[in-house]
């Protein structure tokens, strides 16, 4: 079984270096981390057929023998059914009227594994069921291990955040394949003060087993049989796992050490090359940007297993605050040697974005394009801001934009709300129709008219962005603990309905002043024209010398001019 997971992991190395399936990132913000007290966690859905909308679940009762009838969330199609319980929490996108939020990556995992079990339920309904069901992070573990064992779990290895107002955990799955029902997981919380992340690579190695055994001035936990998982609710209790984690993996042959020396990820999920720079390598970018010496992983970052490995998580040096969450949601590489704006496939404009395949061969070499934070298949992304000092219907946010996130706005939902607005709601549009009225299509519209002359239009971009973003921070600053659900709900439509209507406004106002090539100049939100109405400082910027170098270098001689 060793020989077959070192084959199938080669095999991914050479023939799908970099696979289409969702690939998202995870940005976790324990309390003592953040500037004013709050949670953060953070999530793009990075999949070229994923739509960007909010789903919504208003909670409450229900009949006893009531059946809830699941659906694949990528497929569509009906998976199981399972008893409905009793009682359900209202459900905003990803966070529940209880402040518990929760995110994902894909990481798929090692051949069987990655296939599932043959019945189950999937990564994305453990993630609605958890939001329905729990309270906590705490309850939320609870629910997905006990779903899981009951149901079997039908889908490879996945990552999960999850956030309430005072605690974030990290929780990875993956199923144990057509051998057993069920899965294997492992969750640990994110110790207060530091920041955790992840893309698309398991994360979690070795971890503590030990009842009593010290890590610091933090006890960790004993193993925690799914027949005793209630003791997840002491709160010395750190660290949980299932009780076979270990033993499942030594009677597949898949590791065959100590449990001390048992690493989660090296097991399930084997680093490879595109674990390392399409993956890995996103976390260090936000490491990097609010964390000292983080330098010295840059190596493993970019492919080098042999290097120093990225730790789980690490100490920012600053308080972050939710601009710098979605700041860090933003990111090219800049500032690193694989900084996406100033190699030649960034064109004359810096584009910081590559049109797939990810992976290409020249003279039988093969290469690659950075995976960055930021890419244009983003379908929606979000930063779920959780505050303890409030109550949960004024506490629980969720930032939510869609498309790209460099050039998306993060629009402030609170978890109470008693309806969505039009433009994120389900049904309004869809990957194959189009409509006017969703954020999704008018954002699309934007951000790839962008692509063509990016340096100078993102500027534009990013001006109205940080306005609004700004705004609604420091207008949610103000509202108070006596707000009501009405007058949330009647927040979160208007700040949504006052997007949309500067979006169309940025949209006509970059077309009107790129059209053609040109750039015209704006003054007061208009464009520059005489007195009598003639369109004046019109620009026609050069392309850039390294440019015409190259065209130079490859058509010289055609276009090589003579004499006057």
């Amino acid at each position: 079984m060793k020989r077959l997971a070192l084959i199938l992991s080669l095999f991914t190395f050479y023939f799908s270096l970099f696979t289409p399936a969702s690939a998202c990132t995870n940005l976790l913000v324990s309390k003592g981390a953040s500037a004013d007290g709050s949670t953060f966690i953070t999530y793009a859905a990075d999949s070229h057929t994923r739509y960007g909308q909010l789903r919504f679940h208003p909670g409450g009762t229900h009949p006893a023998g009531e059946v809830l009838r699941l659906y694949n969330y990528g497929s569509l199609k009906h998976q199981i059914d399972i008893p409905q319980v009793p009682l359900t929490y209202r459900v905003v996108g990803f966070i529940n009227e209880h402040q518990l939020a929760m995110g994902e990556t894909t990481w798929g995992g090692i051949s069987p594994l990655d296939k599932g079990n043959a019945e189950g339920i999937d990564y994305g309904n453990l993630i609605y069921l958890a939001l329905q069901r729990a309270r906590n992070c705490r309850e939320a573990i609870k629910v997905m291990a006990e779903l899981v064992s009951t149901y079997g779990y039908a889908d490879g290895g996945e990552s999960f955040s999850i956030a309430d107002p005072d605690e974030v955990w990290i929780f990875e799955i993956t199923s144990k394949g057509h051998f057993e029902k069920g899965a294997v997981w492992v969750a640990r919380r994110v110790p207060d003060g530091y920041i955790c992340g992840h893309a698309n690579q398991a994360r979690i190695t070795t971890f503590p087993w030990e009842s009593g055994k010290r890590v610091g001035t933090q006890r960790a936990v004993s193993a925690i049989s799914s027949k005793h998982i209630k003791r997840i609710f002491e709160p010395q209790v750190e660290c949980v796992y299932s009780d076979d984690v270990a033993s499942f993996a030594r009677k597949q042959g898949l590791y065959n050490g100590s449990d001390a020396d048992f690493s989660y990820a090296d097991t399930y999920n084997p680093l490879t090359f595109s674990g390392l720079r399409a993956c890995e390598a996103r976390v260090y970018a936000m490491f990097n940007r609010c964390a000292d010496g983080m330098q010295r992983y840059e190596k493993f970052a970019m492919g080098d297993a042999t290097a120093e490995r990225l730790p789980l998580w690490v100490k920012p040096n600053r308080k972050l605050t939710v601009q710098d969450c979605m700041a860090l949601m933003r990111d090219h590489f800049e500032g690193t040697p694989m900084d996406m704006t100033q190699d030649v496939g960034a064109g004359p404009f810096h584009c910081p974005y590559r049109w797939r395949p990810m992976d290409f061969e020249v003279d039988g070499q093969r290469y690659v394009h950075e995976r960055a934070i930021s890419t244009q298949q983003t379908g929606f992304s979000f930063v779920a801001q959780c505050r303890s000092w409030l109550p949960n219907r004024v506490g629980g946010i969720l930032w939510f934009g869609v498309d790209d996130t460099y050039s998306t706005v993060y629009c402030p939902m609170f978890c109470s709300i008693d309806s969505i607005p039009l433009c994120f709601r389900e049904g309004n549009g869809s990957m194959s129709q189009y409509s006017e009225t969703a954020a999704f299509w008018l954002f699309n519209r934007v951000s790839n008219f962008c692509y063509l002359r990016y340096d100078s239009m993102i500027v534009d971009v990013q001006r109205v962005q940080q306005e609004l973003e700004n705004e609604w921070v420091r207008q949610v600053g103000h509202i108070t603990e006596t707000a009501d659900n009405h007058t949330l709900t009647s927040f979160s439509h208007r700040r949504a309905h006052e997007m949309m209507h500067r979006w169309r406004q940025l949209d006509q106002l970059l077309l009107m002043k790129y059209i053609d090539g040109n750039i015209k100049t704006v003054e007061n939100g208009r464009i520059k024209t005489t007195p009598t109405g003639v369109v004046t400082g019109i620009k026609q910027p050069p392309y850039p010398a390294w440019f015409y170098r190259q065209i130079v270098d490859d058509h010289g001689e055609v276009l090589r001019a003579g004499k006057e």
